[in-house]
């Protein structure tokens, strides 16, 4: 059986996350490996990769923040609000991209964080009556896709210069909750600018505690393929609960622990920020320091949410 664990890779441009899972099973010698978070196609940056036992631990992971650094352009709407669709004509009068000032662009950036209703997409892989809405929409139709909850925590103006034939090109930095699409900013922000507007580049900088810098390209993994062991990813991503002998064997069972277990070992206080809300998963170790559960709160008991059992 292959490792477990999880490896960060740094997507290309022009592949798809399933073309990086798939290079990644050769790499590895399993088809036992998936991915937390999709990235479009035209994206580059994190992706975090599961191999073996470390696919259940994909699930938690993608409900982190993430980080990207995008660019914006201003002047211009598309079908897919990417630069890879098609262009759309203006249903009514545009505002020119010159008359859109620092002030003005910083004021309506400002709108969009904090708790937003947020409608994705029409092509996404949203699910409208079972199926997917980029299927429906390459079909001719039209899906009605609702507004759904996200947070927006940080979208800081970074710079912007013209983009040739009218058109501005603004780079944004974004910090957000899973979710989010970042076309979907783009193409709000060009609407309530009156200007449209979609995404030129997209690049993913973190998912949790992973970080572009600690990526390596596909290439690099070819020349040397090596993951983060499923023990030590664990303890990076999520807050650390340190069992006794009894309580690991418990727990490996299926069992519930009260709430207080674990105590007298220490819950350490490192992970992500993931870790900090109360209802998130915590990392149960074995006194060997092997990776047994992860374990969520629920009322005054430590419910297992998956059980690593060599």
């Amino acid at each position: 059986m292959a490792e477990s664990g999880l490896v960060i890779v740094d997507k290309p441009g022009g592949m798809t996350s399933h073309d990086v899972v798939a290079r990644i099973r050769k790499l590895a010698g399993t088809r036992r490996v998936g991915h937390a978070g999709t990235l479009d196609p035209m994206a580059t940056g994190v992706l975090v990769v599961g191999v073996e036992r470390a696919t259940r631990l994909l699930g938690h992971l993608a409900l982190t923040d993430k980080e990207y650094a995008a660019t914006v352009r201003l002047g211009q709407s598309t079908d897919t609000d990417d630069a890879e669709g098609d262009v759309l004509s203006a249903a009514g009068p545009v505002r020119p991209v010159g008359g859109v000032r620092e002030q003005t662009l910083r004021a309506a950036l400002a709108g969009f964080t904090g708790e937003i209703s947020q409608v994705p997409p029409q092509i996404s892989a949203i699910k409208v009556g079972g199926q997917r809405a980029y299927r429906l929409s390459r079909s001719g139709a039209v899906p009605e896709l609702s507004a759904r909850p996200v947070t927006i925590s940080r979208l800081d103006l970074l710079a912007t210069r013209p983009a040739g034939d009218g058109l501005l090109d603004v780079d944004v930095a974004v910090t957000c909750s899973t979710g989010t699409y970042i076309r979907a900013i783009a193409r709000d922000l060009g609407a309530v600018l009156g200007t449209g507007g979609h995404l030129t580049a997209l690049r993913r900088e973190r998912v949790g505690p992973y970080r572009v810098g600690d990526a390596r390209t596909l290439d690099q993994l070819a020349g040397r393929f090596e993951l983060t062991p499923l023990a030590q990813a664990a303890a990076a991503a999520f807050r650390s609960l340190h069992l006794s002998a009894e309580e690991a064997r418990l727990v490996s069972h299926g069992a519930r622990l009260p709430a207080a277990a674990g105590e007298h070992a220490g819950a350490a206080g490192s992970g992500s920020a993931a870790g900090a809300r109360p209802d998130a998963p915590v990392a149960a170790f074995a006194p060997d320091g092997s990776l047994t559960a992860l374990l969520v709160r629920q009322d005054d008991e430590m419910r297992p949410l998956a059980v690593f059992v060599p």
